[in-house]
């Protein structure tokens, strides 16, 4: 029998430990900086708004009132619930119509077509313009005066008043059936509508960029497959393409979701008053908060609008946590 083989010195075997040791070392080394600069401006202030949502603060610090400030922001009447229904109607106004629409044309540029590099900064240059300047330009062009939409359909016999109008579509509609609906289905405001238009066009570059990187990820010779087995438009786009782009469709739906939530600055500039008008039918949560801290030595005080900003964030984190669980099931990543 050959000699069995000495056993390995405790150096030897304790080698790749040490190994492994040093370099999560020098992983968290280098994380360091990046983990500082998020905990000072990340998860400090967080913890801060949440520690003075439980205080009545307004020009200087107040006594700790508990869940006061949850208790009012939550109440019936409130006006976080209105704001709220406000953000609901602009999520599902810009979400789905952002994504269907990009994925329309990215299929259109994924085709062999003339121009295609010229076509694709086209749709994408709307996104990399500041949002406060494309707000300021389309707050011109919607102008009820002299704003081009506004001239073009002047010879129509019509006098639209866009972003100062503050009636529901629906109610619109239904009002030309000689249809009466009652308040609540209304919907959206008409001037909330322009800004939602706004919203999707600002948007959908970015949409059809990461969809053409997506199709362009699709492999030829599955739709080729496909194609031989009588897959024609929407049969091929649902049973093949669809599925391979869930990864890519569900990376879009949760950043658009968390963005329209958190959307501030397109909303404050083409509001006419800067303040959610007309009549708050176009203030969202977001312009809500801010108008609490604007308003600090008033009624409502940076506690009340910390304790806003929390459920906000709860409300986020919650959406966020059931697209996974309900959307992130369904993907496919092969």
């Amino acid at each position: 029998m050959w000699p069995s083989a000495p056993p390995a010195s405790p150096s030897i075997r304790h080698a790749p430990a040490r190994r492994q040791w040093k370099e999560a070392g020098l992983a968290y080394l280098f994380l360091l900086p990046s983990a500082l600069i998020l905990g000072a401006f990340g998860f400090l202030p967080l913890l801060n708004a949440l520690a003075l949502s439980f205080r009545d603060w307004r020009l200087s610090p107040g006594g700790f009132v508990g869940f006061a400030n949850y208790t009012k922001a939550l109440a019936p009447a409130s006006e976080f619930w209105q704001s709220l229904g406000v953000t609901g109607y602009y999520v599902l106004g810009t979400v789905p119509a952002t994504l269907a629409l990009g994925y329309l044309l990215a299929e259109l540029l994924h085709s062999r077509i003339r121009g295609l590099a010229f076509y694709r900064s086209l749709f994408f240059l709307p996104y990399i313009v500041s949002p406060v300047a494309a707000a300021a330009v389309w707050r011109w062009i919607l102008h009820p005066s002299f704003g081009i939409a506004t001239s073009a359909v002047s010879p129509l016999g019509l006098e639209p008043q866009w972003l100062r109008e503050e009636a529901g579509v629906f109610a619109l509609a239904a009002q030309g059936l000689h249809v009466t609906l009652p308040a609540w289905a209304a919907g959206p405001s008409v001037a909330l509508v322009c800004i939602i238009a706004v919203t999707i066009w600002h948007n959908l570059g970015f949409a059809v960029v990461v969809l053409l990187a997506g199709l362009a990820a699709v492999p030829t010779d599955l739709t080729d497959a496909a194609r031989l087995d009588g897959a024609r438009g929407w049969r091929l786009m649902r049973q093949v393409k669809l599925p391979l782009l869930s990864p890519t469709l569900f990376f879009l739906t949760v950043i658009f979701t968390i963005r329209a939530f958190q959307t501030f600055t397109q909303i404050y500039v083409l509001s006419i008053d800067h303040r959610g008008g007309p009549a708050y039918t176009t203030r969202n949560v977001t312009l809500y908060i801010y108008q609490c801290f604007n308003d600090f030595q008033a009624r409502l005080g940076a506690g009340y609008g910390c304790a806003v900003a929390m459920l906000l964030f709860l409300i986020v984190l919650g959406l966020t946590l059931l697209q996974f669980r309900v959307l992130g099931s369904r993907v496919h990543y092969q």
